[in-house]
């Protein structure tokens, strides 16, 4: 079992002149969930080497305990540091792809070409694809093997927009989640704001938010083993 783990390489958050990058806590959770299982993980970016963290998951109260088992973890800090650029992935060597959140991936991951083709050749070949928090946000210009936005018509969720709002971030995002994911055609479900939700349709998994990153991957498995 190999499965692939998208990250962003953008950093700034529009234009606040504040940070922004991948959440530490939807990297770990599902990366020690894979890995536990027995899968074979590599890690990814569009620049490759080291994607940016946020800041705020850095924070003790953003702290979890697979946060902590990875900041113990020197061979997990390595591969972190030294991801596979994007254009290097075939996806045709991976099981499954899980796409962790955090904002940066609403700027660049939501727009990479080699990302969107990524996507498409896993849903093409039936494999699970998983994202969760902001990363649902890449199914942005992802196509169906019909040209249908591939979210169309199938259950999804993804950071809520109260939960944006929570964060104040509503006006600084270059798009909402939520708002994307049903105008592409998703069926758009939602929990409670920061608790953990998960949906699978088929071999799509999305979750709605950090809480939801372990059960998420989780759920990826289930897939897998199904399948």
């Amino acid at each position: 079992m190999k499965i692939l783990m998208v990250l962003t390489s953008h950093d700034r958050l529009g234009d606040t002149g504040k940070k922004t990058g991948f959440w530490l806590e939807e990297f770990a959770a599902p990366y020690y969930a894979l890995k536990d299982a027995g899968a074979e993980i590599v890690l990814a970016s569009p620049k490759g080497g080291q994607p940016p963290l946020d800041p705020k998951s850095d924070a003790e109260d953003a702290q979890s305990e697979d946060t902590h088992r990875f900041k113990a973890d020197a061979n997990a800090q390595a591969a972190l540091a030294n991801t596979v650029k994007l254009s290097e992935i075939d996806a045709g060597e991976f099981d499954a792809v899980f796409y962790p959140g955090g904002h940066g991936p609403l700027w660049d991951l939501a727009e990479d070409p080699q990302s969107v083709a990524l996507i498409e050749a896993f849903a093409k070949a039936g494999k699970p694809t998983g994202f969760v928090c902001h990363a649902p946000g890449v199914l942005k210009s992802v196509k169906a093997a019909d040209g249908a936005p591939l979210v169309k018509g199938r259950k999804v969720t993804g950071f809520t927009n109260s939960e944006e709002e929570a964060v104040g971030l509503t006006d600084v995002v270059p798009f909402l989640v939520e708002n994307m994911l049903a105008e592409n055609g998703g069926e758009y479900v939602r929990g409670e704001d920061w608790l953990s939700f998960v949906v699978t349709d088929g071999t799509l998994v999305t979750g709605q938010n950090p809480a939801s990153s372990r059960e998420a991957a989780d759920a990826l498995l289930s897939v897998l083993k199904r399948d």
